[in-house]
């Protein structure tokens, strides 16, 4: 791995661990880190499948009262320089760093706690700062408390990237056979039900038949139409979307007490 690599790497992590608490861009996100970290390491399409499949998992985790849900920037990408270090960017090994995330995501779990009791010592120090006027002291105590977020996640990333990687190669070939499968079968059922959650999320008879669509011309073979093709014929149904919504909020006259929050609907119930 270049220099340069490293470097965007160690980079992505620190956006990743930033966002992760200003949430933001969302660099924490699996879908984004992994693939960006994919995009850096020149695998960008197994970034793109180790994201996606974490972007699953990662539905399920929630901030719920006190408890804390596990360290998805930490599991994002740690399991991508996992993958990249192993160099297996099959289906295999991507399902292999599917597995690690879940336990390194958890381990994150102390470092976040130890970042946010460092954060109270920090917080005490602004609020002092604030009492005496000194208002770019208290500028400094934001920087650093988000510096420190960024850290809690580029130092286990560089770790990882100093292992060689021969010995990440070693260690993932040397998981059974049994475990390993057992990775592949949990990661499929974590695909599907994401799938599941995201469908009792937006089932609305006004996207059904976009869903309808989507699952038709992904049967269609490779050979008949590209990726490419796809994502135009996405954009296309995005702007009948978008076209079909400003007719029906003209149609209501603008008033927003009018109708429902089905705009198809209401068009079609208008014939």
């Amino acid at each position: 791995m270049s220099v340069i690599s490293i470097i965007l790497i160690l980079l992505i992590s620190f956006l990743a661990g930033l966002d992760g608490i200003l949430d933001q861009f969302q660099f924490h996100q699996p879908l984004v880190a992994c693939t960006l970290i994919g995009l850096a390491a020149g695998q960008p399409a197994a970034g793109i499948m180790l994201g996606g499949t974490l972007q699953f998992l990662a539905l399920g985790w929630a901030n719920i009262g006190a408890a804390v849900a596990p360290d998805v920037a930490l599991a994002s990408t740690a399991a991508a320089v996992v993958m990249i270090k192993g160099g297996d960017f099959s289906q295999k090994g991507i399902t292999i760093a599917y597995g690690v995330a879940v336990p390194l995501a958890i381990a994150g779990l102390a470092l976040t706690m130890v970042v946010r009791a460092v954060s109270i010592g920090i917080v005490h120090g602004a609020d002092a700062a604030a009492k005496s006027g000194n208002i770019r002291a208290v500028e400094r105590s934001h920087y650093f408390a988000l510096l420190l977020q960024g850290l809690r996640i580029v130092l286990p990333v560089a770790l990882l990237l100093a292992l060689p990687a021969d010995h990440v190669k070693s260690i993932l070939e040397a998981i059974p056979s049994w475990l390993s499968d057992g990775m592949t079968i949990g990661g499929g059922m974590v695909v599907a039900v994401g799938y599941a959650m995201i469908l009792n999320m937006m089932a609305t008879r006004e996207v059904w038949p976009f869903f309808i669509i989507g699952f038709v011309l992904a049967a269609i073979p490779d050979t008949q139409i590209t990726l490419f093709g796809l994502g135009m014929v996405g954009v296309a149904l995005a702007m009948i979307y978008i076209a079909i919504t400003n007719q029906a909020g003209s149609s209501n006259g603008g008033d927003a007490n009018t109708g429902s929050d089905d705009p198809i609907g209401d068009i079609l119930e208008d014939y």
